[in-house]
């Protein structure tokens, strides 16, 4: 399947063959179903499988666009939308809209929000409202994506890893996180923290800060921060994200947020 998908992806009139587009609708039916991932963990270490991703670019082009009627509602694109929650044992409360081409564990809870093609969200987790999960994110278990957070997506370039949520993470209301930034297990976020692979990511627990980009090490807990940046116009503030603790072993991974940053003395 993978030669196909390489050979379409430099030949595209090979997207005229049977062949290729019953592979390529083989695929996506795969990652609907969660049996292949754009990205998959290999230990500690993230393997991006970027032939896969070739195949959800080729998905559109092979697509015709048609009107989708579902109730009082319609919309009009060249992709279905994922059915049978019941079976699937997922809570889909309306107006929640997954793509077909994502993947949703049994216990996935959907809020009025966004799951885009090659998405995948573990078991557990709670996608509130208008949050938006893009293209190819990896979402893990338990995760709790509050209202109105931007999970970035990212088809191409095809080498370019997905942005990636790790198990037990609390992502803040309003969180933008792009970029392909990976959040490691069970980190809190607070509210209004902006991650892109530029954003500084500093950790000030200590007497000498440590600087990271696209990505935030495990149980730290993450507050919107400012440092001071000069320019040929003068000195300004810049964005960028503060950790100013771990989560603490006592506290239950179910938590609110409030609770988390509470424990470092900090409201957000």
């Amino acid at each position: 399947m993978q030669q196909i998908i390489e050979a379409a992806w430099i030949n595209r009139d090979l997207l005229k063959d049977e062949k290729t587009t019953d592979t390529i609708h083989k695929l996506i039916e795969m990652l609907d179903k969660g049996e292949i991932r754009v990205a998959e963990p290999i230990g500690d270490a993230w393997k991006v499988n970027d032939w896969i991703k070739k195949a959800v670019i080729l998905y559109f082009p092979i697509q015709k666009m048609k009107t989708i009627e579902i109730g009082i509602f319609e919309f009009y694109d060249k992709m279905k939308l994922k059915n049978n929650y019941e079976s699937l044992g997922v809570r889909v409360v309306p107006n929640a809209v997954a793509r077909y081409g994502s993947y949703l564990s049994k216990g996935v809870i959907l809020m009025p929000s966004y799951v885009n093609i090659g998405a995948y969200v573990d078991s557990g987790t709670m996608i509130d409202t208008w949050a938006t999960v893009g293209s190819c994110a990896q979402i893990g278990k338990d995760v709790h994506i509050s209202g109105g957070v931007g999970i970035g997506g990212v088809l191409e370039p095809v080498q370019a890893a997905p942005v990636i949520i790790e198990d037990g993470c609390f992502i803040g209301s309003r969180c933008i996180i792009v970029e392909g930034v990976h959040v490691k297990k069970e980190a809190v976020l607070g509210a209004n923290v902006v991650l892109t692979k530029s954003t500084k990511i500093i950790d000030i627990t200590n007497a000498e800060p440590i600087e990271y980009r696209g990505f935030v090490p495990e149980r730290s807990v993450v507050i919107p921060g400012s440092y001071t940046k000069k320019f040929p116009a003068g000195e300004y503030q810049v964005p960028c994200a503060l950790i100013i603790g771990k989560r603490k072993e006592s506290t239950d991974l179910k938590t609110s947020l409030n609770a988390a940053l509470r424990d470092h003395d900090i409201v957000v």
